[in-house]
């Protein structure tokens, strides 16, 4: 029951000694009554990862605010920008100048994440030692608000690449004064990210139960 799934996730968090973890709910295949659902078990915040599937599910969903979580092609940045708050998977210059523009025409700021790739080359990310150059030309566009990094670990992971991504984010967040968040870990490697210092994870599969991505 996705209350009950809930609350276990939040008791997990707790153990793992997060304070304050921000739960975004990774959305994919899940009809807009459940998501609409959410706030009353304390999630305000829907995380997509398909553009289409965003804009299927967007005018009939009410009481969340969206995050883009999945990685955006230029040409589809268009279709998101007025309605996600966030954008957690930028991870080139070209990106980032494609959302300042679109964003430049509906005078809107868009927070964004700067996606890390650690190691894995079917993944999206920017590599690991390009984060902080990357972090500095977005720090200077004028209609994109760097609020941290985010990543897609493989799957087990040694804890190692969890405390190397947390020591990357105190060296952001040293740096750039609004990138407080460390956004890693997903359902079956949360509690490992809140104890490295996650403060928000997005979670799908704990929440929501295995889903037909066939579909």
């Amino acid at each position: 029951m996705l209350s009950d799934n809930i609350e276990i996730a939040k008791k997990n968090i707790e153990l793992a000694g997060g304070h304050n973890v921000i739960i975004v709910a990774a959305t994919k295949t899940v009809s807009p009554e459940v998501i609409s659902s959410l706030p009353k078990y304390g999630i305000t915040i829907a995380g997509e990862n398909k553009v289409q599937e965003l804009l299927s599910k967007y005018d009939a969903v009410k009481g969340v605010t969206w995050h883009f979580i999945g990685r955006l092609q230029r040409n589809k940045v268009k279709y998101i920008v007025d309605k996600v708050d966030m954008i957690h998977s930028v991870d080139s210059t070209a990106l980032a100048d494609e959302i300042n523009n679109r964003c430049a025409k509906i005078n809107k700021t868009m927070s964004v994440l700067v996606e890390v790739n650690m190691g894995e080359e079917a993944k999206g990310g920017v590599a690991f030692d390009s984060v902080a150059s990357l972090c500095e030309y977005i720090d200077k566009l004028p209609y994109l608000r760097l609020k941290g990094i985010m990543s897609v670990l493989p799957k087990d992971a040694p804890e190692e690449m969890y405390s190397r991504l947390n020591e990357l984010h105190l060296q952001v967040k040293n740096k750039f004064d609004n990138a407080e968040i460390l956004s890693m870990g997903m359902s079956a490697d949360y509690v490992s990210a809140v104890k490295n210092g996650a403060n928000m994870v997005r979670l799908g599969t704990c929440l929501f139960g295995r889903r037909d991505y066939t579909k």
